[in-house]
Order: C-alpha cells, then structure tokens, then sequence
C-alpha cells in the first residue's frame, strides 16, 4: 500500500521537459544533460563522479585511448576533451560501440570509463573479456554503479522502473531495450558476492577500488527523471547535512565508485609466485 502510494505520488513528480522524448534518443540525452547542468545538487554528483572517473584514468600509464561506454547525456568529454564518447545507439556519440565487442586493437584502451551503464550490459563476461584484451597494462575500467547497501536495494527495488535482482545467480540477462532492460544488482553481485569468480575468470583484472558514494543530495535532487523542488537557497543545507550523515553511507549509499585495474606485468610475475609458493607447501 505504502509502495503503491509512493509511486502515484512519483509519477505526479516526473520532470515535464522529457514527457514525449523517446529515451536513447539524442533528443532525450540533450534534454537529460541539460536538466542535470541546471540543478545544483545533481550537478554536484555528477561533478564528483567525472572528478573520481578522470582521476582513475589518469592513473593508467598516458598512452592509449580513454573510452566512455555509454556516454548518453554525459558532459565528461566537456572536462576531457581527449575522451572518445560512445553509445549503442546511432547520432549519440563519437562512435557507436556495444561494450561487449570493442572495435580497438589489444593493448590500445587505456580507460574504459561507465556512468550507470555496467548493469545495462547484457553479457558483463564477453565485455571483461574484451576490456582484458584491450586494455594497457595499468590500465583501468572505472564505473559508478548502483550499491547493494540496505536502503538502496529497498529504494532500487520498490521505487525505481529497472529491475533490481540480486537473487539472480546468472551475470547476463536477456536485452530487447538497452535503456530499460537491465540488472542495478549487477555490480554486487560481480564484485561483491561474486568476487572469487571474478578474480578466477579474469586473471589480469584487479579490483582496485569499491567506494560508497554521497546519497543524500542524489535523493533529494529527484535524479534526472523527476521534478527538482529544492530551492536554492537551501542548496548548502543538503550539503553540510550530507557531509553530517558520511558515516551513514555504508548504510544509504545508492552508488558505488568502482575501479578495476588490469594488471601490469610486474604484478603478474608475483601473482605467479604466490601461487607457486602456495602449490608447493600443499
């Protein structure tokens, strides 16, 4: 019941300006950008998530291609004008690219960069393998992903129009929408729940990196699919009051910044005599 009224309430709060806008449209991304630029604590997020996300890429050795998968309405080439930005959808971006196939030569990506696109990919198991393959060594994929904490697998699960099914024991999913068939499960139960998989599929990928994100603002902010009703002069209110409730994060934390690092040789040469060690004390 409670759900229920939610959700009537919620769509009473949809933002008018992408009512009629087909979404994976350059029209519905144009509209999406521009929303996020004019509300302050949306922009606020998204500042600091393209601040985490470059400073990922920067990290990897300066040669090689930085490739945003699943641009959309993402400004993050407007900070890094050398990123190459990519969609699966046509008059998008600079080039249209399924993160399951990457039409790039091995060792020649040195970033593959994600906003809310990871639990989108039907088949993470063919991308890991392409994302291993083109990948520099020290080279990274760096994602911001929906979190698995208490309130979030509440919020995703009951409020939000994609699935969240973090009882699914399978990685792929079946995709005839690639803006709406999705699992915001994904990242836990990938780097998470199913971390010793991970680590044995795909040897020269490390995780680096699983950092909760602020929520409070995100929340409040209505996303980029609802009304924005925070007026402005209360804009430094939600952001001290954020700052108060960090250590809550573990706890409301809707995203999760996520780093993986393929491995450079040097680290594969030890992980080889770990386990060297290890067989022969057995």
């Amino acid at each position: 019941m409670v759900a229920s009224y939610v959700l009537t309430m919620l769509s009473c709060l949809k933002e008018p300006s992408l009512v009629g806008l087909s979404p994976g449209t350059l029209e519905f991304f144009a509209a999406q950008k521009a929303l996020i630029l004019a509300r302050p604590l949306m922009k606020r997020n998204y500042d600091d998530w393209y601040r985490r996300l470059l400073e990922d890429a920067r990290s990897a050795p300066a040669s090689g291609v930085i490739l945003e998968l699943g641009s959309g309405g993402s400004y993050l080439k407007d900070l890094e004008p050398a990123i190459v930005t990519s969609d699966v959808g046509p008059n998008v971006a600079d080039r249209v690219i399924d993160a399951r196939s990457l039409p790039f030569a091995d060792e020649s990506l040195r970033a593959l960069l994600l906003t809310h696109v990871f639990h989108h990919i039907p088949d993470v198991d063919a991308f890991f393998k392409e994302a291993q393959r083109a990948l520099i060594p020290g080279g990274v994929i760096s994602m911001i992903e929906v979190a698995h904490t208490p309130f979030a697998r509440f919020f995703f699960r009951h409020f939000h129009h994609e699935p969240y099914e973090d009882a699914c024991q399978e990685w792929s999913f079946a995709q005839r929408d690639s803006m709406m068939d999705s699992n915001q499960a994904l990242a836990w139960m990938v780097f998470a729940r199913d971390r010793c998989l991970f680590e044995r599929r795909y040897p020269l990928l490390a995780i680096e990196r699983l950092a909760f994100m602020p929520w409070l603002t995100y929340l409040v902010a209505g996303g980029v699919t609802a009304r924005y009703l925070i007026p402005k002069f209360m804009t430094g209110l939600f952001i001290g009051t954020e700052r108060l409730l960090q250590p809550l994060q573990p706890v409301f934390s809707l995203h999760w910044h996520i780093c993986v690092r393929k491995k450079r040789k040097e680290g594969l040469e030890s992980d080889r005599s770990r386990s060297a060690m290890a067989e022969a004390f057995r």
